[in-house]
């Protein structure tokens, strides 16, 4: 029984491989020529483009969204100072004192104070 030798498979058993080594390698029938190869190195060239692209415009919305998120981190930084202006206003002595609550109290009818 002998092994025939075809164009796909080529027996490497006269290079003196020792064991656990492929004895049997495969050979495209397929042969590309160089505008073949110019073609697919341009297509992995674009292809690695696009990805860079989708990458990129990515990170750019990231950063529009973070952009907007402070912008409104800074009018809320405004408000809170405008209603703290806004209660110290509010609660300041000459306001509670011409309040229609102040008005109608009373005066007590005696006043003491502890003695030390």
């Amino acid at each position: 029984m002998s092994y025939q030798r075809t164009q796909t498979f080529n027996s490497r058993r006269q290079q003196n491989w020792s064991r656990n080594q492929n004895t049997v390698a495969f050979v495209s029938t397929i042969k590309l020529g160089p505008v073949a190869h110019t073609v697919l190195v341009a297509l992995m060239i674009t292809v690695l483009g696009l990805i860079y692209l989708t990458q990129a415009t990515r990170a750019t919305s990231y950063d529009y969204a973070t952009q907007t998120i402070d912008s409104q981190i800074a009018e809320l930084n405004t408000q809170k100072s405008d209603l703290e202006i806004e209660n110290a206003r509010l609660t300041a002595l000459e306001t509670v004192k011409n309040s229609s609550v102040a008005s109608t109290m009373t005066s007590p009818a005696s006043v003491d104070y502890v003695q030390q």
